[in-house]
């Protein structure tokens, strides 16, 4: 067991943290009410109509990828010992992850200010030509950044289940989720739809394992089986 008691309590916070930010991201994300499919000028209308919500998206993705970095890092301190190597890899790739997050807020915030000139040009040809590339290479970040988590997530629950330092059931819910979000991701990533549902187990599993550390720390994997 992990000799530093509060690295546990750290580390559902940050599970925690994760999840609350990813949750409240998703629910003002302008992909839930302000992009209109297909359709470029009405999407950059709603966007610069909805300054505020797209601002506040982009702050709250910047929080995440804080985040993320914080939450990869304490994973590898409490996981390391079970594989020191799969730990360091589940931990570059959280990094990665992170930047790709990070580095996709850049094209969404020239959005924002190409869609308000827009508005106001009354959506000239080369605008919506500017609008459509920075859309298109925000969106894409967004669903590329999910591929080092799904891959660096499943190395961490893998170490999760073989320490026991949180209920089997806890670690075998993420060993599901994040095989299940890479395989979405991947789909996604060739051109399919992916429905949401696939995603969703993680934030369960986020929940879960931050409040059982919060609460529980971790324990000898001895007092699971």
């Amino acid at each position: 067991m992990n000799s530093n008691k509060k690295t546990p309590r750290f580390l559902g916070a940050a599970f925690l943290l994760q999840a609350v930010a990813s949750l409240v991201s998703g629910l003002i994300s302008p992909a839930s009410s302000l992009i209109v499919s297909d359709n470029i000028i009405e999407t950059m209308t709603n966007i610069a109509n909805n300054a505020l919500q797209m601002r506040a998206s982009i702050v709250l993705d910047m929080i995440t990828a804080i985040g993320i970095v914080m939450l990869g890092s304490l994973l590898f301190v409490t996981l390391k010992k079970q594989n020191g190597k799969i730990a360091l890899v589940a931990l570059g790739l959280y990094l990665i992850e992170a930047a790709i997050l990070a580095v996709s807020r850049i094209p969404a915030f020239a959005l924002l200010l190409v869609s308000q000139e827009s508005v106001i040009a009354g959506h000239p040809a080369h605008l919506q030509t500017l609008g459509n590339l920075f859309y298109e290479s925000q969106s894409f970040g967004i669903e590329l950044h999910m591929l080092p988590f799904a891959l660096g997530a499943t190395m961490f629950y893998y170490l999760f289940f073989k320490s026991g330092f949180i209920p089997r059931v806890l670690s075998l819910l993420g060993l599901v989720a994040a095989p299940l979000a890479l395989i979405g991701t991947l789909f996604g990533l060739l051109g399919y739809n992916v429905p949401l549902v696939v995603f969703l187990p993680n934030l369960p599993f986020e929940l879960g394992v931050g409040l059982w550390l919060m609460v529980k720390g971790i324990r000898d994997g001895s007092e699971t089986k």
